[in-house]
């Protein structure tokens, strides 16, 4: 693995041709939005079959939750990479290769995948996302009462059919889309003429996550207004869930007289669709108040003040992704317990093991459903067993669609194609110890930047009842959460500040982490 260091003198960005690496010249680039930039790096190298990862203005300008952008299609958003490559003076990377990989044992991997091709077809959590999309969710999660509403204040929205998937696909809908060579084809392209809020195909359509931070939690039943919020963070490479965020705070502190019309530039009442596309491209630009926001939650909250800390929900400084934990204590307890912060792909979600659904467990030794309500001691077993599993999808990087323990894929069949991949002779257990070492290593970066027990939290506003909706006075017991982490820490063999012990480092061959903390 190869680690970029240091700041270039002015724009370039890495060109890598088949194990050709150079940079390059990024002056005619720099200040382009995310597609102007993947036109013209494909232009300017003659091919277009170039893989490009770049960021936009919000990248440049050091927006703390930017964005990278790998072909229009694709957005890592979380944690601010796009920030991280701005302060580098690297607009892009890209990248070209003809060589393929060599097999261990091809004719098996061949059997997998023809397997899994067909299983997708049929598997009804994945027949869901081909036809509709992540949009998918929204029905269920309003319909059972966590569907993040008005800054995680409530769990239902009375908008709701306006971003289900039907008049999704009636408003905006273009056609499906796929990463490469995937059975699952999950993403979406839009199309809109509204002049108010104009969608082209080629700048993405919002996925579930889109939905709920620039719909629901803002209260806005606009589909297109949602899709165009989507395509302008897309085009400026911000991520579209700390954007979302940081406009539900900012609504919510003009609803309580700590931000006004004079403060903001504008009024920016609940649902306002024109307003939130507005206080996009201010971020975007760090124009006005966008200054502010752009330094994220943490920072604008404190820049601001006047009891407006009340209404910055983040977890670690990272902004939430749109689930409610109330309705889904484990997943509540990955928002706690991740190395970075709030992040809703960190654990199993409760909802998708109850009744028979825990049966997609069995191989982790989880042989009962689970009740998503409850935190208890259950729970902390599911917990620290699911987390393990979802880790694996990171540690191979594949995509939670296609994986364990949800999707298509089986714990067995995805151990058989680590070894007809690699060759190595593995098993589940070799691969989740692999898992557990990622989450220790994470855990004791953590450990050294400062970061101890406190910080292992879910939002104050979980802690209190739902207001209204088939979870109406459901809340997470903080003290019960509290005693769900220290037993958590225990069963990981960390000691009571949640730092992995000397016995766990030597089990994990991690001694050495010692010699760098």
């Amino acid at each position: 693995m190869e680690v970029i260091t240091g700041r270039a003198e002015k724009p370039v960005y890495l060109h890598i041709n088949d194990g050709e690496v150079r940079l390059r010249d990024a002056s005619n680039v720099w200040g382009l939005d995310n597609f102007q930039t993947l036109e013209k790096i494909k232009e300017q190298i003659g091919d277009p079959k170039v893989r490009v990862a770049s960021i936009g203005p919000a990248g440049e300008k050091l927006v703390r939750f930017a964005c990278i952008s790998n072909n229009m299609e694709h957005f890592n958003g979380r944690c601010g990479m796009g920030c991280v490559m701005g302060s580098k003076n690297l607009k892009a990377v890209a990248v070209r290769g003809t060589r393929k990989p060599e097999l261990a044992d091809p004719e098996r991997l061949k059997e997998i995948s023809k397997w899994h091709r067909e299983r997708i077809k049929n598997h009804p959590p994945n027949k869901g996302l081909s036809t509709a999309g992540t949009s998918v969710l929204v029905k269920g999660l309003n319909a059972t009462g966590i569907l993040p509403t008005r800054n995680f204040s409530q769990g239902v929205f009375d908008q709701h059919e306006n971003l289900e998937w039907e008049n999704y696909e009636k408003e905006i809908f273009h056609k499906a889309g796929t990463c490469y060579m995937c059975s699952v084809a999950c993403k979406r392209q839009v199309k809109s003429d509204d002049p108010d809020y104009p969608l082209d195909p080629r700048f993405g359509g919002p996925e579930y996550e889109t939905i709920g931070a620039m719909g629901s939690n803002l209260l806005n039943g606009n589909i297109k207004a949602v899709a165009r919020a989507n395509q302008l963070c897309n085009l400026a490479g911000m991520d579209t869930i700390s954007a979302g965020n940081m406009i539900a705070f900012v609504m919510e502190c003009f609803e309580n007289g700590i931000l006004t019309r004079d403060d903001i530039g504008r009024d920016m009442p609940w649902g306002d669709a024109k307003g939130i596309c507005w206080l996009i491209e201010q971020m975007a630009e760090r124009t006005g108040i966008g200054d502010i926001l752009a330094e994220g939650m943490v920072r604008a909250a404190a820049k601001i003040g006047k009891g407006s800390e009340k209404y910055a929900f983040h977890i670690k400084g990272s902004d939430l992704p749109l689930h409610d934990g109330r309705g889904k204590t484990g997943m509540a307890m990955g928002y706690a317990l991740s190395s970075t912060g709030a992040d809703h792909v960190e654990c199993p979600h409760d909802v998708a093991f109850q009744g028979e659904g825990y049966k997609a467990l069995s191989a982790l030794g989880i042989t009962e459903p689970v009740r998503p309500l409850d935190t208890d001691a259950d729970k902390v077993r599911f917990f620290h067993l699911g987390q393990l599993a979802w880790g694996i999808n990171n540690l191979l990087t594949i995509c939670n669609f296609c994986s364990v323990p949800i999707h298509a894929m089986t714990f067995h069949n995805l151990v058989e194609s680590v070894r007809a991949i690699t060759g190595w002779d593995t098993s589940l257990f070799d691969i989740l110890r692999a898992s557990e070492r990622s989450l220790v290593m994470s855990r004791m970066f953590n450990v050294r930047e400062g970061l101890g027990p406190e910080e292992d939290r879910v939002i104050s506003r979980w802690h209190e009842p739902m207001p209204e909706g088939p979870l109406a006075g459901q809340k997470i017991d903080e003290k019960a959460f509290r005693q769900a982490i220290d037993l958590y820490y225990e069963v990981c063999g960390w000691d009571s500040n949640g730092r992995p012990g000397q016995a766990k480092l030597v089990d994990l061959d991690l001694e050495w982490i010692e010699e760098r903390m």
